[in-house]
């Protein structure tokens, strides 16, 4: 991306946090990043285009957390053909609690992005086709790294419940995070925190999916 498609970009975040969708006109974002509003329209078409390249960006950032390391991770502990039954769902547990902690750090390092991402829609914004794909590109993703917790039988359903389960841990304590209720209590450590509640529930998820032997 040439400079001054990230200076704008970069503009666009700052004003995004400070003020949400409303508060990114094109003169504001032009002001903010040092550019003439001819310069948003030619690089991004205006406002709408800005806002679609942000939230593209940050569903690639989710995609990336999810699969950012595991690969090498997998390969480092799974070099043996002979692995064991115990070991395969070690290592299940191990590649989603990877892929969450990537996944709550991005939640910190790009914050625009991941507030405009996950934020309601309203009126201010309304994602484009193309946006809206990058989600679906997502949420395959982890479903990617949760189905590691499932029997190869599972259907999509189970599959996506899985997912959807760790998901919702993972962006509930990210959410709490960023609320007033944050306030309230000691949230200096919120990410091991967590990390162990997400543990647990990849455990459960794995735990309930085995047959039963008794």
């Amino acid at each position: 991306m040439n400079e001054p498609k990230a200076k704008i970009l970069n503009a666009a975040s700052s004003l995004f946090l400070a003020g949400g969708a409303a508060a990114l006109s094109v003169r504001a974002i032009a002001k903010h990043a040092g550019v003439s509003t001819i310069g948003i329209y030619s690089h991004f078409h205006g406002k709408q285009g800005i806002l679609d390249t942000l939230y593209i960006q940050g569903f690639q950032f989710v995609e990336q957390a999810m699969s950012g390391g595991i690969d090498n991770y997998i390969d480092g502990c799974i070099d043996d053909k002979a692995i064991s039954a115990a070991d395969e769902l070690n290592n299940s547990i191990a590649r989603v609690m990877l892929a969450a902690g990537n996944y709550l750090e991005l939640a910190e390092t790009h914050e625009a992005h991941y507030k405009l991402i996950f934020g309601e829609e309203n009126g201010s914004y309304l994602p484009s086709k193309e946006a809206k794909q990058a989600s679906v590109e997502a949420f395959k993703g982890l479903t990617s790294v949760t189905t590691t917790l499932l029997p190869p039988t599972a259907s999509t359903k189970e599959q996506q419940s899985a997912a959807m389960q760790i998901w919702a841990l993972a962006h509930g304590f990210v959410s709490l995070k960023h609320h007033a209720v944050s306030a309230m209590i000691d949230n200096t450590d919120w990410k091991n925190q967590a990390l162990v509640a997400i543990e647990l529930q990849a455990k459960a998820i794995q735990t309930a999916s085995l047959p039963d032997t008794r």
